[in-house]
């Protein structure tokens, strides 16, 4: 099946069904118990810094690693896996002196997810959907990282839109069917990836699906650069996005008012993907299954979410779980706001 096709039958699927989205990625990479010579590999063996925890580096040096977590969240039930991309933007991978690899990171991670999923969709008869994540970067571009400083910027937007245009290009050109700006705590970080998106449409010729989805930091109930569910969504709906949501820093639990309130004002799909609970005191997340999969039961009954997954903490068992409680419940339907001026 062609990219166009796949698209149409998602969109198709979106409609008549509450879908599912695999889980936390970088959880999964914790359990393989990788060692610093595991992440170089023979490529990176006299790469001048440490690079163990760059889990994007793994997808170059340990690729069947990140094959096995696709498989699993895919026979787990999942219908659209994510691209191992989250940080394989310039700002990120210079930690690592490694920011010339970002296209070559998002190029061979598309194509290892899309092999996994065409590969899964053709044992059980039904297509399996990729998107390409482009994450929010470890720079913001609205506050200042010095205190006494408030006007200091350690990034710049035509810094992120150039990073951005890389990635894209590379999730293009490796066969994502849509991108996903995610875990956004900076919105303006959020525009500059818009910014080379629309870009990359014009100069490639393919246009592709946009989601976008926030992050609600604590239970202020706002991003990190200071907005509501409301303002956020005002500030991001000129992308026209196909779907928007909030995931990552809460559970299920705690995320509810918040696309509750996406979904009561979005006139597009709702995703939600939340974390398993909060940390606890190590760090790792207790929230089990059964009871993530119960609250996001209510999500679906309530009628707020056309799209469910998990994000940190949460593994197989977690969307296995979810797939038995949507089954059969009808996706949300989008909002028809009043035409105004929202600023």
């Amino acid at each position: 099946m062609d990219r166009n096709r796949r698209i149409a039958s998602l969109i198709e699927s979106l409609n008549s069904r509450i879908m599912l989205l695999d889980g936390a990625m970088g959880t999964m990479i914790q359990g393989y118990a990788l060692g610093e010579e595991e992440f170089r590999g023979d490529r990176f063996g006299d790469w001048t810094s440490d690079v163990k925890g760059n889990n994007d580096l793994l997808t170059l040096t340990r690729p069947q690693v990140i094959q096995d977590i696709h498989r699993q969240f895919l026979d787990a039930g999942a219908d659209i896996i994510e691209t191992n991309t989250f940080n394989a933007n310039a700002p990120s991978m210079s930690d690592y002196a490694m920011a010339a690899l970002v296209p070559e990171l998002n190029l061979t991670a598309a194509r290892i997810a899309r092999e996994c999923a065409d590969t899964h969709a053709s044992r059980v008869g039904s297509p399996r959907y990729v998107a390409g994540v482009l994450g929010p970067t470890n720079r913001t571009a609205s506050i200042s990282p010095d205190v006494n400083d408030p006007g200091y910027r350690n990034i710049r937007f035509a810094e992120l839109v150039a990073t951005y245009e890389q990635a894209t290009n590379a999730l293009i050109e490796g066969g994502v069917d849509f991108l996903m700006v995610e875990t956004i705590f900076d919105t303006l970080n959020a525009k500059a990836a818009i910014f080379a998106i629309k870009r990359c449409f014009k100069t490639t010729g393919v246009t592709l699906p946009v989601m976008i989805s926030g992050t609600i930091t604590d239970a202020s109930g706002r991003t990190l650069s200071g907005q509501t569910s409301e303002a956020f969504w005002n500030s991001i709906r000129h992308a026209d996005p196909f779907m928007v949501g909030f995931n990552c820093a809460l559970g299920a639990d705690d995320l509810r008012p918040y696309i509750a309130e996406l979904s009561r004002i979005a006139d597009t799909r709702v995703c939600a993907h939340p974390n398993a609970g909060l940390p606890n005191e190590f760090g790792e997340y207790d929230e089990t299954p059964e009871h993530m999969a119960k609250t996001i039961e209510e999500f679906a009954q309530s009628g707020l979410v056309n799209l469910v997954g998990g994000c940190c903490g949460t593994r197989p068992e977690h969307i296995r779980a979810l797939k038995e409680v949507i089954e059969g419940l009808a996706p949300r339907v989008p909002a028809t706001p009043p035409v105004r001026c929202r600023i």
